[in-house]
């Protein structure tokens, strides 16, 4: 089945800011593909989407198997004709001390957000490039400040900026643009899954709760960023002066998170 209507493919769509940015773009009549690892959770989405008159498609695929990602780009395809907007947006926190981490931690973090985004890319890019699509890399303002106690995640979320840098190089002239996102702090469940995967829902989150943004709110943002095509966009008030601070002030932003750390050390 082919559309007229612009497609978007967005990854980790079952929560979050996957899930809030699938229902913006199902309410703008945008065809919307979501994937996930629960196909359940995404079968919920696609259904609040068709309830108000809008067009989804639900596929598996989990963003740490090359051939799943692979599997979900020829499903989409086969369903729509086509990809307009791919949203890499899958994405976990690995948590803890640097000294307390071990290699398995630090490899599933790096598997999630860099890998398993590199793959994404990797596989859609030849359909954007047929659309003169746009690409978007979900990011974090972690890629620009110091992470104390979230030492891999920060890591992998600067290795996410230095992918969308080097996308901008290497798409010159093929019509395709990249956008990579820096949100600040948005309400969402990536501090209710461990280290190992596993979902809490009873789990604290240690983000300062005064600063979190609605997810609506933050999507909203988003996605004029995407329609317009910006090469990088920081997402929030506070994330943007925190990543002003870290990057002209980095002896401020240090001392800052070296409170903050003190305040999540009395939780632990």
């Amino acid at each position: 089945m082919k559309t007229s209507k612009q497609v978007v493919w967005i990854t980790g769509a079952s929560s979050g800011i996957g899930r809030e940015m699938a229902l913006q773009y199902g309410a703008k009549n945008y065809a919307v593909a979501v994937s996930a690892r629960r196909m359940d959770l995404l079968e919920e989405v696609v259904e609040e989407i068709k309830v108000k008159g809008g067009d989804a498609f639900a596929v598996s695929c989990d963003v740490t198997d090359e051939y799943s990602i692979q599997r979900a780009v020829s499903q989409i395809v086969d369903q729509y004709g086509k990809i307009d907007i791919a949203v890499a947006n899958a994405g976990g926190g690995v948590i803890g001390f640097l000294e307390n981490l071990s290699r398995e931690e630090w490899t599933r973090q790096l598997d999630i957000n860099v890998i398993g985004l590199a793959m994404t890319v990797k596989y859609v890019l030849p359909e954007l490039k047929k659309t003169k699509g746009r690409l978007v890399l979900i990011g974090s303002i972690a890629a620009y400040i110091p992470n104390p106690y979230l030492s891999a995640y920060g890591a992998s979320k600067a290795a996410v900026h230095n992918i969308g840098e080097s996308l901008q190089v290497e798409l010159l002239g093929t019509g395709v643009t990249c956008t990579t996102i820096h949100p600040g702090f948005v309400d969402s469940n990536i501090t209710r899954v461990d280290n190992k995967g596993h979902f809490n829902p009873d789990a604290k989150d240690p983000r300062p709760a005064n600063l979190m943004w609605p997810t609506d709110k933050a999507v909203k943002d988003m996605i004029l960023a995407i329609d317009k095509r910006k090469k990088l966009a920081v997402i929030t008030g506070h994330g943007k002066v925190f990543v002003f601070l870290g990057r002209f002030f980095p002896g401020l932003a240090r001392v800052m998170m070296a409170k903050q750390i003190k305040e999540i050390s009395k939780s632990l």
